[in-house]
């Protein structure tokens, strides 16, 4: 009936009582206007229709300057509201009227910024905190300070608990506004334990650490190797020379690669782990691997979508050992372009785990690794195919924006102890090259189908912003030269390769990178602007990410089965849409986890070096003072009130600048000593190398 609602809905601007959609509806009986209250309720509550306050009912996309979205609360109080396929709005702290961190809200925009008027739904379900004494009583303190509420838990569920304790909470019931009564579900450890730190931040973004109990009698059924009858109408490639290529921990390996040369063109094979095999709609398995959205990697620790017995064991691509595929096999001409290809089921046996390193050595000949000989040469092949699918790439306008990545080391006790950028060498360009030419032609593959489909979409870049930061570079005296009328991803590209050589590129990058939409999964094929192709989906990691394996189930009905009957059009035409809303929240809370997890690392790392200084660049400026990144990625504050004198925040310019001209602007040089991190409060602290004078380099 919602859709029925929404869709009735969207010609009435004026707002409309509850019977008179009843009466629009053409609804006759008591039990169809019962229902019709319940949903039109729970649209109100998902964001879709605006509730007067002499409720009357209006559709959300109608009402002019009211908007629904998830608010995000900064360390400094104040908030972003995300709305869907739509700018971010920004809203102070003094206009949150009590919504707090992670609240479905509805905001009333004025000017630039927004008011909440109305907070739809708030999810407490699971809150993740400490258990300190307070006045000889043991009480919880939420870890989570962008939560602006206060929580106390019921004696007896404290009884097994000690100081020190983190612990799950469940909200029971709410006693006043923003105060609640919860009681403890889950004690994760003592704060000291290693690895309790990281799963209390997965624990605080709804990541779910365990699998239920009952999904052990399903994984009992699976078996741990593969079966000669579920060879069936399978391509034999177990002699083929087919490996893998992953980094030297990975356990989990959804992929592997061929490849062959036919005359000038090239035989690419792709072959991903056939998970939806084992993994099955309307299973324990399947609906868990829905509930988590994807496996979430937080430092050196892997919270898996699928047990280990799938994700590490018989769905791994192990080398050695006879595995069921899916292969996604191109016909290559020397120019890139894809002239010929062929998806089927399969069955291979990996000859060889390659790691990145050893690979790399032999692209960039620096020498062959002992037991890689025989493979020397087909690696060289893979690399010429790699460069030409790359020139093809970036003709069509891929956008490479470069950016660094950080990766932390921690000691057997789970303590960070350095932090280094995380290299992008040749294997890995290879292999990304690999995946996003599979990609591509199985999404185009059932695009030509016409049928319910997952894409990886990513939206145009909103003209505004990008016209800002062409306008900032100006003000930088970067000399650019692009036309933002026509933003295409070529005219990205453009921009990107004119900042190449400047010596803030990194910096640049990653601003610029900011001002464009996310990726998300839809339904809706609108293109990947980033990538510059028309259709693109998930298809290579279905043991690490739920839209892959959804794709592979898809494969499976459509090309193996061959049903494509209107009632399976139409079941996938509405369970589609709700997976992709699905995945993309479960992603960004992994990547939301995922950042939380390394700021706070690093302040871990920079508490043991207090008093250390370093040459950094001026990443960031705000009013309240300057970012400085070093090196090594580590990123702090230089607070304002540090600095000697009084500085004028001058945000076109990116700068504070004092009463005696002194500049600190972005991408500058300094020196800074370390004056304090906190790993709790996931901060690091510099001053100036030298007091508030400085030295800026």
């Amino acid at each position: 009936m919602k859709e029925l609602i929404l869709e009735k809905l969207k010609n009435e601007n004026k707002a409309l009582t509850m019977i008179e959609i009843n009466d629009l509806l053409g609804l006759t009986t008591v039990e169809e206007y019962q229902k019709l209250q319940k949903e039109v309720n729970e649209l109100v509550t998902e964001g879709k229709i605006h509730r007067s306050k002499k409720d009357k009912y209006v559709l959300m996309d109608n009402c002019s300057s009211l908007f629904s979205g998830v608010v995000h609360i900064n360390k400094r109080g104040n908030g972003f509201v995300t709305i869907k396929d739509s700018e971010d709005i920004f809203v102070r702290k003094e206009n949150l009227n009590n919504a707090i961190d992670g609240d479905m809200v509805e905001v009333d925009v004025q000017g630039e910024d927004g008011i909440i008027v109305n907070v739809l739904k708030r999810d407490l379900s699971m809150l993740v905190g400490e258990i300190v004494m307070k006045r000889n009583n043991l009480c919880f303190v939420l870890d989570d300070n962008k939560k602006d509420i206060g929580v106390e838990v019921t004696e007896e569920s404290l009884a097994h608990c000690v100081e020190g304790h983190k612990v799950l909470v469940k909200i029971i019931k709410e006693l006043r506004t923003n105060y609640y009564l919860g009681k403890v579900v889950k004690i994760l450890g003592h704060k000291n334990d290693p690895g309790v730190d990281i799963m209390s931040v997965a624990c605080e973004h709804g990541i779910i650490i365990d699998f239920p109990e009952a999904i052990d009698y399903e994984l009992g059924s699976i078996p741990n190797k593969v079966k000669e009858s579920e060879l069936k109408d399978r391509k034999d490639l177990r002699k083929e020379m087919i490996f893998t290529i992953d980094g030297d921990d990975t356990k989990d390996i959804d992929d592997a690669i061929s490849i062959k040369k036919e005359g000038d063109n090239y035989i690419l094979g792709v072959h991903i782990a056939d998970v939806s095999h084992y993994v099955t709609e309307r299973t324990l398995l399947f609906d868990s691997a829905y509930q988590r959205g994807t496996s979430s990697y937080l430092a050196d620790t892997v919270i898996p979508m699928l047990p280990h017995e799938l994700s590490n064991g018989i769905c791994s691509l192990n080398e050695g050992v006879d595995r069921l595929t899916v292969s996604c096999e191109m016909t290559i001409n020397p120019e890139g372009k894809i002239i010929d290809h062929d998806i089927f089921l399969s069955v291979i046996n990996s000859k060889k785990k390659m790691t990145y390193k050893n690979v790399n050595s032999i692209l960039d000949d620096k020498g062959i690794p002992s037991g890689y000989e025989k493979f020397a040469d087909t690696l060289k092949l893979m690399q010429e195919l790699a460069h030409i699918l790359r020139r093809y790439k970036e003709n069509k306008g891929y956008i490479d924006f470069g950016l660094d990545e950080a990766k932390i080391i921690q000691d057997k006790d789970g303590k960070a102890i350095d932090v280094v950028k995380r290299e992008q060498l040749e294997g890995e360009k290879l292999i990304e090259d690999f995946m996003i030419a599979a990609n591509e032609t199985v999404a185009e593959h059932i695009t030509n189908m016409d049928l319910p489909f997952v894409y990886r979409v990513h939206g145009e870049p909103n003209g505004e912003k990008i016209s800002d930061f062409v306008n900032l570079l100006k003000m930088l005296n970067c000399s650019v030269s692009v036309n933002i009328n026509n933003i295409t991803p070529k005219t990205m590209q453009e921009l990107l390769n004119g900042l190449k050589d400047n010596k803030n590129f990194e910096i640049l990058s990653d601003m610029l990178l900011r001002s464009m939409k996310k990726a998300i999964y839809s339904t809706n094929n609108i293109g990947h602007f980033g990538l510059a192709s028309k259709m693109y989906t998930h298809f290579t990691s279905p043991i690490r990410r739920f839209p892959d394996l959804v794709v592979h189930t898809l494969l499976h009905r459509y090309l193996f089965e061959c049903k494509i009957d209107r009632d399976t059009i139409d079941y996938y035409g509405k369970l589609l849409p709700n997976y992709c809303e699905k995945a993309s929240e479960k992603e960004q809370a992994a990547i939301e986890a995922e950042r939380d997890v390394l700021e706070m690392k690093m302040a871990e790392y920079m508490e043991s070096h207090i008093g250390e200084v370093y040459e950094g660049i001026i990443s960031g400026v705000t009013n309240f003072g300057f970012f400085v990144k070093l090196p090594n990625l580590v990123e702090g504050l230089v607070h304002v009130s540090s600095l000697d004198g009084f500085y004028n925040y001058v945000p076109e310019l990116l700068s504070l600048v004092s009463e005696s001209n002194r500049k600190f602007t972005l991408g500058n040089k300094v020196k800074v000593k370390v004056v304090g991190a906190s790993k709790k409060e996931r901060t690091i602290d510099f001053e100036l190398d030298g007091g508030k004078n400085g030295n800026k380099q």
